[in-house]
């Protein structure tokens, strides 16, 4: 076996990238599906070591370099995997650019939901999973009834929301898509697999529609209040190191209740997020 792959279903293959970290856990998960033509899901950021091994792994083989969505940690390595050993890039790039996106990755195509990507052993079909950012795409195995999940589905963490390109109710609602596919194991973008899929989704929809609860219990006790004063009191529960990643999440339940006339901005910035006001509607 080639050093440093991972056999972990008899159709998938996993290779992890160097790049642990507080937001990558132990590092990307670069997935290899099939044996005689093979699809790399999220080739990683773009590490010479991990290329190497992902060419080494995949050789002439490789058909399709498929990614879930261009942030820094998935989708860098794509370009030259593709170059080197002739595969076809498979995602959607989103446009505009919200200033977290990986340039570099160009498919001739924009990929698009229910298209499916068959050899004799196996199809992936892309299902469009918006939330985490407007171009996320998982792939379900349909011979494995596997979801690669990328960032939708993190193992031992919750999902990062950054608008405008995330957001939040889109998010919840491609967990319920996720969810209708009975899917037997979850791939996920960072940490090992979910064996147990319909628990870990309703659990991550109870966990972000109790955190939506406690935005509104406290704008009720507050009143009229900015991001920043709302922060520490919903996030009271998590480790203030992680304030700056959760403010993300917290605009995102804001903007989520507005969308819903739940919730109100009474002072809106063209600067910065973190000046606005927000009160529940009457």
């Amino acid at each position: 076996m080639t050093h440093g792959v991972e056999q972990l279903t008899p159709l998938i293959r996993r290779v992890v990238a160097p790049n642990p970290g507080p937001m990558t856990g132990g590092g990307t998960n670069s997935f290899i599906v099939g044996h005689d033509e093979l699809a790399l899901i999220d080739p990683g950021p773009a590490i010479v070591e991990h290329i190497d091994r992902l060419v080494e792994a995949c050789g002439d083989r490789l058909r399709w370099v498929m990614v879930t969505h261009t942030h820094a940690d998935h989708s860098p390595a794509a370009a030259e995997v593709a170059a080197r050993t002739g595969a076809e890039l498979v995602g959607r790039v989103l446009d505009p650019d919200d200033g977290h996106q990986d340039t570099t990755f160009r498919p001739a195509s924009s990929l698009q939901d229910d298209e499916v990507f068959s050899t004799p052993e196996f199809s992936l079909r892309a299902v469009h999973t918006p939330g985490h950012v407007a171009n996320h795409m998982c792939f379900f195995l349909e011979e494995e009834r596997t979801v690669f999940a990328g960032d939708h589905v993190m193992g031992g963490s919750t999902v990062v929301i950054i608008p405008p390109a995330g957001d939040m109710a889109k998010y919840i609602e491609s967990l319920r898509t996720l969810r209708a596919l009975d899917p037997q194991t979850i791939m996920p973008g960072h940490g090992d697999a979910i064996t147990d899929p319909e628990r870990v989704i309703d659990t991550l929809i109870r966990h972000r529609l109790h955190r939506e609860q406690k935005v509104i219990s406290a704008l009720q006790r507050l009143g009229e209040s900015s991001l920043d004063t709302l922060l520490p009191v919903v996030y009271d529960d998590v480790r203030q190191e992680l304030h700056r990643i959760a403010r993300y999440s917290l605009w995102a339940h804001l903007l989520k209740l507005e969308h819903e006339r739940r919730a109100v901005r009474t002072v809106k910035s063209h600067w910065a997020f973190g000046e606005e006001q927000w009160r529940l509607m009457q």
